[in-house]
């Protein structure tokens, strides 16, 4: 069996937990013996059973696919469309469901919605997205898998020291994190946080309000970039107070998990994915303004200390074993 991932965006030009997950799930699917390589667009000759697409696969490919022999796994991540209400869902569905019976197939080909129901198998993060897999876009029931993100064994590992007085978030600097405004309502509540991560651009207007903010700050906010040091990370989480993500959406925040392996504890938005993945083992602050995120921060970092923590993560080697079982089905049906 050998396997091509796909995935068409460089990793430079959107860093983050995608890249960590694509990187991570390939090589401990190659510690199980399974042959994986990144899809050579450039090559014309290269061989494989089975591709594993990671976003929302373009129409056009799909019978060059077939066409060559291979199989198509396809992983996408629907944390924004899981958060939408059921009223709004329902009335994407519909949409859909009347583009495809009134529009041209030309037409609706650019929107790449085939994708999910004409994939061997598709892969969601959570049970959530599972569904809408199969509510929205098609996709046959028995055809979507459940395969959750991983943690690495450095932070599976990790024993936890003394806390310290700083809250951590790990995130990119940009709006769908809610950095600034978390920072913001630290700076009310007089909670320290440590923010660890990077803007994608420099220039970028909300990572500059928020590098402004950072440094007239500095006693409330500690911002030194991103730590690219795995091991590092592990010992911050472990002696951390507490971790904070409260994003707009999120599909399952790998930092989140890391978090949890390190034994820390956790205050994220509350939508399903994280009361899905954490259960009581986390607290929660929905999407609201800075001024009210404030007393909800200062609860929990009075309360730390005596929170419950979460259950441990899976490691990359479950989530392999996971993935083998799955690339075995769609090998296996294929006969």
């Amino acid at each position: 069996m050998k396997v091509l991932f796909y995935h068409l965006t460089p990793f430079s030009f959107a860093h983050g937990g995608l890249q960590i997950q694509i990187e991570q799930t390939r090589e401990a699917l190659l510690r199980l013996g399974v042959e994986v390589e990144f899809f050579r667009w450039y090559e014309d000759t290269q061989p494989g059973d089975i591709l594993h697409f990671f976003g929302r696969i373009r129409t056009p490919l799909l019978a060059p696919i077939r066409r060559n022999g291979f199989k198509l796994v396809l992983s996408d991540l629907l944390g924004g469309p899981a958060e939408r209400t059921i009223g709004t869902l329902s009335l994407q569905r519909a949409a859909i469901r009347t583009a495809k019976k009134i529009l041209p197939a030309s037409y609706c080909s650019m929107f790449n919605w085939n994708g999910y129901e004409l994939a061997d198998a598709c892969v969601a993060l959570t049970p959530g997205e599972a569904h809408l897999m199969s509510y929205l876009f098609g996709a046959p029931a028995e055809k979507v898998h459940v395969v959750p993100n991983g943690v690495e064994d450095v932070f599976l590992q990790n024993v936890p020291s003394a806390r310290g007085k700083w809250l951590v978030c790990t995130a990119t600097i940009t709006p769908r994190k809610r950095v600034l405004e978390v920072a913001e309502a630290a700076i009310a509540a007089g909670t320290p946080l440590w923010i660890i991560g990077r803007p994608y651009g420099e220039s970028d207007s909300y990572a500059q309000r928020f590098l402004s903010l950072a440094r007239g700050n500095p006693n409330v906010i500690r911002y030194e970039g991103a730590i690219a040091d795995r091991a590092q990370l592990a010992r911050i989480y472990g002696e951390a107070r507490g971790f904070v993500l409260l994003s707009r959406w999120e599909s399952q925040s790998l930092s989140a998990l890391e978090a949890a392996a390190c034994e820390c504890p956790l205050l994220l938005s509350d939508f399903p994915w994280a009361r899905n993945t954490f259960k009581e083992g986390a607290s929660y602050c929905p999407i609201v303004p800075p001024a009210q995120i404030v007393p909800v921060l200062r609860r929990f970092y009075d309360a730390a200390p005596q929170l419950e923590l979460p259950a441990k993560p899976p490691s990359w080697m479950d989530v392999a074993q996971q993935l083998k079982g799955v690339y075995e089905s769609v090998l296996k049906n294929s006969r």
